[in-house]
């Protein structure tokens, strides 16, 4: 918290208060919509029921309207999908929703793609992971969904083995940088292969894995206020299946959904600054190489230029000598980042103000008193013996210790040598002269 400074203030130093508050995220609600059955179905719901902070909410659409068969309703024990619920009166109440090969048909009304549309923009989440369907007609992009979606696309499905690559960007990126497997590297990852992919080509976001004939596979937008993932395959589950040795499924996905719900941990291009001895650590990960520059203010208002150095791959980081107690302000220019060096809130900077009440308890235990500057600018100083009163109505007393420690002892020749030499000498001479007088009177 701060306050701006008024006139005639004793200090400044007071007018910022660190506070440390402790939040604890809620459980976050997700909701998963299956288009059908398929065996990457269970890879999903596996990932999202094992974490303890996930509450979702899944649907797989088994039957459709045009589909009939003898089968009596009151038999049936499927139940109606719930699309005005989801979709409109509790659809902000989800902070993921995943499309997972969901095509189109005449269960879920046109017009509210363009409800789940204005949800992301709003600052919602969502994922879409494309099966056989997006390529063709019965493609969702050719909803309002196309508003959001960083790709669209080509009509192709490759069915053809291929194993999932890092892009530049994609080694960068949190959400799948150090995203290894036993016996790979970076130039050959360890993990398995997929067997399909539907091209796409992307028109925004940033490319972080591809696939087959070097295709994009994962993108990754962020669209208003809200963030969109596109995964351009349906095979993720080969991983969680062990195919070709398996892969990094789980992790993948647990990044990829904590990044669209705004995981601060995953933020791509996020500004970190911490205090390591007398030192201010500033760190900012970025995807790209361009240079960063920043804005340090220290406690006491002033303002310091600095520009981050290359510290590894989307990695920059800067050391600044901290000589001063209290809070500093870190701003790159988007991003404002705060660290405290010292005590939090220091006592003596509470209430710079001195009063007779507080100083009354030490005054009286050490047999002083108090004499303001404002009614007697020039006090009359006494030192005074111990266990004497040290103060009075205009007078001020000083303890006459008469105690002292010797530090240290130097010693300085009175005269120089060569002048004792001449004295000698001299004394000498005259010696000599005085007894050869003596002979000569005698």
């Amino acid at each position: 918290m701060e306050t701006p400074p008024v006139d005639g203030e004793i200090t400044e130093a007071n007018n910022r208060v660190p506070l440390i508050v402790n939040g604890v995220r809620d459980r976050l609600r997700v909701l998963l919509v299956s288009g059908q059955p398929h065996a990457g179905g269970r890879t999903w719901r596996d990932m999202l029921t094992s974490d303890p902070g996930v509450d979702l909410v899944h649907f797989t659409i088994l039957r459709e309207p045009n589909k009939l068969d003898a089968t009596p309703q009151n038999e049936l024990s499927l139940i109606a999908f719930p699309f005005q619920e989801l979709f409109e009166i509790k659809l902000y109440d989800f902070d993921l929703i995943i499309f997972d090969r969901y095509r189109l048909n005449r269960i879920l009304p046109n017009y509210y793609f363009g409800n789940i549309a204005r949800y992301v923009k709003d600052g919602g989440a969502l994922l879409e992971a494309s099966g056989p369907s997006f390529a063709g007609e019965e493609s969702i992009y050719s909803t309002d969904l196309k508003q959001i979606l960083p790709a669209f696309p080509t009509g192709q499905v490759l069915d053809q083995p291929f194993k999932p690559a890092l892009t530049e960007k994609g080694k960068r990126h949190p959400v799948t940088e150090n995203l290894n497997w036993p016996g790979g590297n970076d130039d050959a990852p360890g993990w398995g292969s997929w067997l399909r992919q539907v091209g796409v080509s992307p028109t925004s976001g940033e490319t972080v894995m591809s696939g087959a004939n070097n295709l994009p596979l994962l993108i990754l937008d962020r669209v208003g206020k809200g963030r969109v993932a596109q995964l351009a395959s349906d095979q993720i589950w080969l991983w969680s299946r062990g195919f070709e040795g398996g892969g990094p499924q789980a992790e993948l996905l647990r990044r990829l959904a904590h990044w669209l719900m705004k995981e601060p941990e995953l933020e791509e291009n996020a500004l970190d600054v911490g205090v390591e001895g007398n030192a201010l650590v500033i760190r900012r990960r970025s995807i790209t190489d361009d240079p960063v520059h920043v804005t340090v203010m220290a406690p006491d208002g002033a303002l310091q230029e600095k520009d981050l150095e290359q510290a590894g791959p989307g990695l920059r980081e800067s050391r600044i000598v901290a000589d001063q107690l209290g809070v500093y302000t870190v701003d790159d220019g988007t991003q404002k980042r705060f660290a405290l060096v010292g005590a939090l809130n220091p006592p003596e900077l509470s209430s710079v103000l001195g009063t007779e009440e507080k100083l009354a308890p030490a005054v009286t235990a050490s047999k002083g008193g108090m004499v303001w500057l404002a009614d007697t600018p020039h006090p009359d100083i006494r030192l005074l013996p111990p266990n004497r009163s040290y103060g009075g109505e205009n007078w001020i007393g000083l303890r006459a210790n008469r105690s002292y420690n010797v530090t240290g002892v130097r010693s300085t020749p009175f005269l120089p040598e060569w002048l004792y030499a001449l004295a000698l000498l001299t004394i000498m001479i005259g010696c000599w002269w005085l007894e050869g007088r003596k002979k000569t009177v005698k």
